[in-house]
């Protein structure tokens, strides 16, 4: 059944591919950005700043079901150096959406989350959001605002956003020949490709099973950076330099984005998703593209 749907921060990363999905399964899409871009053609568009409060609430008018928090401050290691932007877009941003969604009718909230809600790194980034997972489980005991929080892990597509981190390493091996990688090379990621991402989010709005749920997004296998590294060599079939600078991650996980927390998720699979092999040989078009572009 055809739904009207806001979603705050539509027009980036994740919200992109967010809105595509939701316009073609036939729903009603508003996105609300500071920004448009050309991936999400179909959707309404409504500025706003999520740190104003009258223009969230200029956006939430009318018959609404499902409303979509993607905005925020995305970048892990731009947020450790930002505390207070950082608390101001992720949680003080969030409140101004709660504070008008509790007077009014919709289904349903759905907050986009992190896998560093769950660890003890991620700094201020990971903070923020644990801090506003814990605001709307208030909100839903207090203004019985119902919510799906989403914990996103290690997002990548064939397309150039800021926090994309596939795509910026295939973009430095093709043009450079070379990456700096801070780690030793063992950390291990579960990566899933953006689109596989957004038919889980988009999922979550067609069943009852996930209201008030916490629901972890990632792929299904397990690779560490070297071999990721070595399989984007293979399939360009020539060497590049690694520079593995070996200073550990203050900011991220090696191994786990699992710590203890109280607040238990459940993890989504995908029935069908992108082999990170073909989503890795997609970024490598893409860039060749941009460069033949330029």
């Amino acid at each position: 059944m055809k739904k009207k749907v806001v979603v705050f921060g539509g027009s980036g990363f994740i919200g992109s591919y967010l809105v595509k999905e939701l316009l073609t399964r036939g729903h009603q899409v508003l996105v609300a950005d500071m920004k448009q871009n050309q991936y999400n053609k179909g959707a309404e568009f409504q500025f706003c700043d999520i740190l104003i409060p009258d223009q969230v609430a200029a956006v939430l008018t009318g018959d609404i079901d499902f409303v979509y928090n993607l905005a925020g401050f995305a970048n892990i290691d731009l947020a450790s150096d930002s505390p207070v932007e950082t608390f101001k877009l992720n949680v003080i941003g969030n409140l101004n959406i709660l504070e008008v969604i509790k007077n009014i009718n919709i289904s349903r909230y759905i907050y986009s989350s992190s896998a560093y809600a769950m660890n003890d790194k991620g700094s201020f980034y990971g903070i923020s959001k644990l801090s506003s997972e814990k605001i709307i489980e208030e909100y839903n005991k207090k203004y019985d605002v119902n919510y799906t929080i989403l914990r996103f892990g290690s997002i990548y597509s064939e397309l150039d956003f800021d926090n994309n981190y596939i795509y910026k390493i295939v973009k430095d091996i093709v043009t450079k020949r070379k990456i700096a990688h801070e780690g030793d090379g063992n950390e291990i990621r579960e990566y899933i490709h953006a689109a596989d991402s957004a038919i889980m989010a988009a999922d979550v709005i067609e069943s009852a099973d996930y209201v008030n749920q916490y629901m972890i997004l990632t792929g299904v296998e397990s690779i560490r950076r070297k071999d990721l590294f070595e399989m984007i060599e293979e399939i360009l079939g020539e060497p590049f330099d690694i520079d593995y600078k070996n200073t550990g991650y203050k900011n991220h996980y090696k191994l786990t984005p699992y710590s203890f927390q109280p607040t238990i998720s459940r993890k989504m699979i995908a029935k069908s998703y992108i082999d990170i092999g073909q989503g890795i040989l997609e970024c490598i078009k893409n860039v060749n593209k941009y460069l033949h572009e330029k």
